[in-house]
Order: structure tokens, then sequence, then C-alpha cells
């Protein structure tokens, strides 16, 4: 159990490196056209490249599970992600390094597609919620520190820097993967497709649920910075304080999730979760109706989102990887990419109207809640019998 802990967080490592490049990349953005030429709408396209790729790369991975072994697909993606930093390190120009960040983001997107598959392999249900979570917990933290890294290492090093540790941290987890004896090869039961899980009812009860409440919180998350500063005319400290509230809630709550579903059960925990981070982000809707503009409150009503997710996004995520019947790989792409796809039609649609205040950001947000919450209503749970196969 204790080589399966250390495994876990090398586990855990990797999926941070696919993370680290958007992150850590950010601060670099601003002074690309002055190191590479071009103009800043280019830049900007260094982080669309990214995430682009990375949306192709989960689909690519999702079918690559079926032929390939899963424990050389992660370890090689670990690898590819070092050769690719490296290359878009020394990109002579803007062009180049943006063709260099989408094959970047298609290779370094393995990790996040097999880590729940492995954690289920490695794990008993209670103790896959509880690694789950931990993963969660540390991969919530990222987001929020490697922005401040990445400044640092802009200072220190200049653009090139940034490029440079994230591929020492991709080469430095492959090799200690392989030093370790390599990552669990995930079981699988037969051959599935996209095709099939999407049209599996209990799959998209838990997929879709998780998706949704998880996309709902980062629309949120996304257009804050802009109301707080534009709108509420407060600063970005107002909104380092709110989301630093929410990951250390959302991490408190996770680790808690083994505890309640021990308790009262994996159902009864999801389904809690979901309805109090529904009734948080109705509350952020109605105090932003009211037209409060308090950071505070604000703040105060952002901690149920997330608590709620804490807790049934470890039991959630996992009862959706078991819902799919062995086929964790395409699971944990589709997951991935629902909350992708929900955050960015989210964000896009808010968009025209994010000077308005936080009503559109709440809105949005509430909308996405309300219909998980409605996920969990109408369609199938997943049966006693299937989840112990």
């Amino acid at each position: 159990m204790n080589r399966g802990w250390i495994t876990l967080g090398l586990v855990v490592g990797s999926t941070i490196v696919g993370l680290m490049g958007t992150d850590l990349v950010l601060p670099a953005v601003p002074g690309l056209p002055e190191a590479l030429g071009g103009d800043p709408a280019q830049a900007q396209l260094v982080l669309a490249a990214y995430v682009g790729g990375s949306c192709l790369g989960l689909l690519g991975y999702g079918v690559l599970g079926d032929r390939v072994a899963t424990a050389r697909l992660f370890i090689a993606s670990l690898f590819a992600t070092a050769l690719l930093s490296v290359a878009c390190a020394l990109a002579p120009s803007m062009e180049a390094l943006i063709t260099l960040r989408a094959v970047q983001g298609l290779v370094a997107s393995g990790p996040a597609v097999f880590a729940p598959g492995i954690v289920n392999a490695m794990f008993r249900e209670e103790d896959a919620v509880r690694a789950i979570g931990v993963l969660g917990s540390i991969e919530s933290l990222a987001p929020a520190l490697a922005p401040v890294a990445g400044a640092a290492l802009l200072t220190l090093g200049g653009w090139h820097l940034n490029f440079e540790v994230m591929a020492a941290t991709a080469a430095l987890l492959g090799v200690l993967l392989l030093a370790s004896g390599g990552v669990p090869q995930v079981r699988r039961r037969g051959k599935g497709s996209f095709v099939a899980l999407l049209r599996d009812a209990t799959f998209l009860r838990y997929a879709l649920s998780q998706a949704l409440v998880l996309g709902g919180l980062l629309v949120f998350v996304f257009g804050m910075p802009t109301v707080f500063v534009r709108v509420h005319g407060g600063t970005l400290t107002d909104f380092i304080v709110m989301q630093a509230c929410g990951i250390v809630t959302f991490m408190v709550a996770a680790n808690f999730a083994t505890r309640a579903v021990r308790r009262h059960g994996v159902e009864q925990v999801i389904a809690a979760g979901t309805w109090l981070a529904l009734a948080g982000a109705l509350a952020q809707f109605l105090y932003a109706l009211t037209g409060g503009t308090s950071a505070l409150v604000i703040t105060a009503l952002f901690v149920p989102v997330n608590t709620g997710l804490g807790l049934r996004g470890p039991p959630g995520f996992f009862r959706a990887i078991l819902a799919a019947h062995g086929d964790d790989a395409r699971a944990s792409a589709l997951v991935i990419l629902f909350v992708l796809g929900a955050a960015a039609v989210g964000t896009a649609l808010v968009s025209p109207w994010i000077e308005l205040g936080s009503a559109p950001v709440a809105g949005a947000a509430l909308a996405f809640h309300a219909v998980s919450t409605l996920c969990l209503v109408l369609l199938p749970k997943l049966r006693e019998g299937a989840a112990a196969a």
C-alpha cells in the first residue's frame, strides 16, 4: 500500500505537468511578441494552440488505450512532453512556437486520461475515492500556484526557462516511474467506443453531472477577475482571496469525501454535494441580482459551491469510470472534454455581458449546476453489482 501511494504521487505529478502547459507559461505570454515577433493576438494563440492540442490528445489517447499498454503510453507521454518542451524553448519564431504548442498539448494529455483508470486498478473503491480526492486536491493547487512560479522563472531566465523547467519535470517523472517499476497496467474488459459511452445513460449520469458542476464553477472563476476589477472597482487581490478560499475549501471537502462515503454511501454523498453546489450558485445569482458587490460576501457564497464539488468530485469521477465497464481511458477523456467544453461554452456565452456585473456570470454558472442536478434526478444510477464487478 505504501508503494501504491508513492506511485500515486508520481501519477499526480505527471497529470500536473499537463496543467503546467498553460499556467506555468501564462506569465511569459505578454512578452513573446518582443522576443519572437508577431503581435499580442498571436501570443494568445500560444495558449489556445495548447488547449486545442490537448482536446485532440484526450480523444487520441482514449482510442490508443485499446491498442497499446497503458503503462507504455503513460510514460511515453511524459518523455514526449519533455522533448516538445525543449523544442518550444528553442522555437525561432511565433509561428513555430504556436505549431509546437499544439503538438505539445496533444502529447501532454496522456496522464490525465489514464490516471483515473490507474487509480481504479491500484485501489479498492473506498481507497480509490480517497486517492482521487488527493489527486483533485493537489491538481486544484496547480492553477493557483503555477502562474506565480512561472513569473519567478520568467524573471530568473526569460521565457525559455518556463519551457525548460516543464521539460525537466516531465523527464524526471518519467525516469522515476521507470525506476519504481512503472505504473500498473489497467485491466481492460474488451474494446469499447466513444459512441457507446455517449449512449450509456448511466455513464452520462456521472460524467455530465461531474462536468457541469466543475464547468459551472470554472465559468464563474473565469469571469470574476474582470468583474472585480472593471465592474466592482476592486483589485485582483479580491479575486485571489476568493480563489484561495475556494481551493482550501475544496481540498478539505475532497479529503473528507471518503469518510462521508463510508458513513452515508456513495450516491448520497454525490447527491448532497451536487445540491449544496446548486444552493451556493443560486445564492450567488440572487446576491448579484440585488446589485451586491461585496467581495467578502461573494467569497463567502463561493464556499458552498467548492464544498459541494469537493464532496461529490472524487466519488462522482470514480463512479463515471466504473460506469464505463472497463473502458477507463475513453471515460476519463470524455469527462475532461465535457469539463473543457462546458467551461468554454459558458465563458463564450457570458463574455458579451461581462461588464454588466456578476449577474451574467453567476446566472450561467447556476444554469450549469441546475442541469447537473437534473442529470442525477433523471438518469439511472449504477447498479451496485456493476460497481463491485
